[in-house]
């Protein structure tokens, strides 16, 4: 079994912000999949399908992306995630926009959500999918990340939301990461 964590903050008024590139993401991996965000658990919603008789839970978590780690301990326990079985996406501000960076594990770096996911489940030892956002303005990091996607911006970045969800369809096939970093870590 395979759970897929996309982080971003529940309210309506952030969903065309940077933040939120990870729900974005898993929106893209939902669409793929065909099926739809239509349960609540865990401090989540969450969307259920089967790939090759294996089961996939896609959560998007609604605590906010400061105490993500909440949902993703009741979700890693309530379904027994196996080691390599996580698998989160964010947005990253020290990457540039629309990279796409792929890891097996890894520290938080400056993302808050990660830090309290890693700080909860006690482990760094998760693949991550990275969507770049960089950070080309003076604006506080605070403002920036909760700030609207320009039109401009968003064209910059709709590659590497379908790359993402791409990503994480191999990763739920059992593809190898590595094989997975090489085709997809791209700039």
């Amino acid at each position: 079994m395979y759970l897929v964590i996309g982080l971003g903050n529940p309210e309506k008024k952030y969903f065309n912000t940077f933040h939120n590139l990870g729900f974005i993401c898993v929106d893209r991996l939902a669409d793929k999949l065909g099926v739809a965000f239509d349960k609540c658990e865990c401090k989540s919603v969450t969307a259920h399908a089967r790939i090759n008789g294996e089961k996939v839970i896609i959560a998007k978590p609604v605590t906010y992306m400061n105490l993500s780690g909440e949902a993703a301990v009741e979700l890693t326990h309530k379904y027994k995630i196996e080691k390599g079985k996580l698998i989160v996406v964010y947005d990253d501000v020290d990457i540039p926009l629309g990279s796409l960076r792929i890891r097996k594990e890894g520290s938080a770096g400056t993302h808050n959500g990660m830090r309290n996911i890693i700080q909860l489940l006690g482990t760094s030892d998760f693949p991550r999918v990275r969507v770049g956002i960089g950070k080309e303005t003076p604006m506080r990091l605070v403002d920036y990340v909760l700030s609207q996607i320009t039109d401009c911006d968003r064209e910059a970045l709709e590659p590497a939301f379908d790359s993402a969800a791409e990503t994480l369809y191999e990763f739920i096939c059992g593809a190898e990461p590595d094989r997975i970093m090489q085709k997809h870590n791209i700039k």
